[in-house]
């Protein structure tokens, strides 16, 4: 017995009857040899972690677009603690971690630059959405075009991660709210530290519910969920705790998300982004060798191909191709 299978017997014995065991998977899009150490879900988890599109995440934007300070959250410590988030009500709920892991990694692998004001950018020039961004970066540009060959449930899980999907996996439904519980804690904590808001302008009625502290509010959550689906076939909370976090939401999206002093540079950004995508529609030489390799295919539109570029780029890099395309040189500093 090789220690992937000892690993899979485990599994059998310990998770729950709800859980999602490796040795189940509905496979990969294409056959390939089982590993002898790894079980399929943490195969998939190290093969996004090794990915080039998740190192990029370091400087992809969060809520501020380029903080100067070091201490806002990027795309990837969103990542990281969504998947800290996932992983605790995971094994508490005896589900499967590796899996709960591997969709938490590579959930936000398609965000755009300058977060959902290039997510808004793209969507107005083309239709775009980064859940569906994520799947074909795991499924077809990563390496070189050929994917990272993930497993159905892993794949599943990124597609449907946001409120409106549909997860066919409790592991998908832990991360699905795991990405609320660790926006809702870490965009709050950097709009305090910003001067956005402070902890007093919160309502009252959910800081009685909710707790007088991110760190307060981020552990009631993770209880609440914990203890309304424990042994149950669904993720879920109790009616009291997820009201209070649906007017937490709507409070930040009315003072935070719409904030004219934290968004205010969002316009800017957003037309750099139409900007690059109207460049390279006109001028497709000038995308890198991959993707001009990728319009030869006749399954994909030139639109689908300068969007899987952009929004492949990190805000720096964004900045410095429009700056190469749009600024003259003479003029930049």
């Amino acid at each position: 017995m090789t220690i992937r299978e000892q690993l899979e017997e485990r599994e059998r014995k310990n998770l729950s009857p709800y859980a999602t065991l490796s040795c189940s998977t509905k496979g990969r899009m294409r056959d390939e040899p089982q590993c002898d150490i790894r079980p399929v879900f943490q195969r998939d988890r190290d093969r996004i972690l090794h990915c080039k599109a998740f190192r990029r995440l370091k400087q992809k934007t969060q809520v501020f677009l380029l903080p100067s300070g070091d201490h806002y959250r990027t795309r990837r410590t969103h990542t990281l603690e969504v998947s800290q988030n996932a992983r605790t009500i995971a094994r508490a709920l005896r589900l499967n971690e590796d899996l709960v892991e591997a969709i938490a990694l590579g959930h936000d692998l398609g965000h755009t630059p300058f977060g959902h004001a290039g997510e808004r950018a793209l969507n107005t020039v083309y239709h775009f959405s980064h859940n569906k961004q994520s799947l074909r970066v795991v499924d077809c540009i990563e390496k070189e075009g050929r994917g990272l060959n993930l497993t159905w449930e892993v794949r599943d899980g990124i597609l449907n991660h946001q409120t409106a999907g549909h997860p066919h996996t409790l592991e998908g439904q832990v991360l699905r709210i795991s990405d609320k519980l660790a926006y809702i804690y870490h965009d709050m904590d950097d709009a305090i530290r910003g001067g956005i808001l402070t902890e007093e302008d919160i309502p009252a009625d959910i800081r009685n519910i909710l707790g007088s502290s991110c760190k307060e509010r981020l552990n009631k959550l993770i209880h609440d969920v914990i203890i309304n689906s424990m042994d149950r076939p669904q993720i879920c909370m109790s009616p009291t705790v997820e009201k209070a976090m649906s007017d937490l939401r709507r409070f930040m999206f009315e003072n935070v998300y719409l904030n004219p002093k934290a968004k205010g540079e969002e316009d800017k950004a957003v037309h750099m982004i139409e900007q690059l995508f109207e460049y390279y529609m006109k001028w497709p030489e000038a995308l890198p060798q991959q993707f001009r390799n990728a319009l030869e295919k006749t399954d994909i539109s030139r639109e689908q191909v300068v969007c899987d570029h952009i929004a492949g780029m990190t805000d720096s890099y964004a900045v410095k191709k429009f700056q190469d395309y749009f600024v003259p040189e003479s003029w930049k500093i």
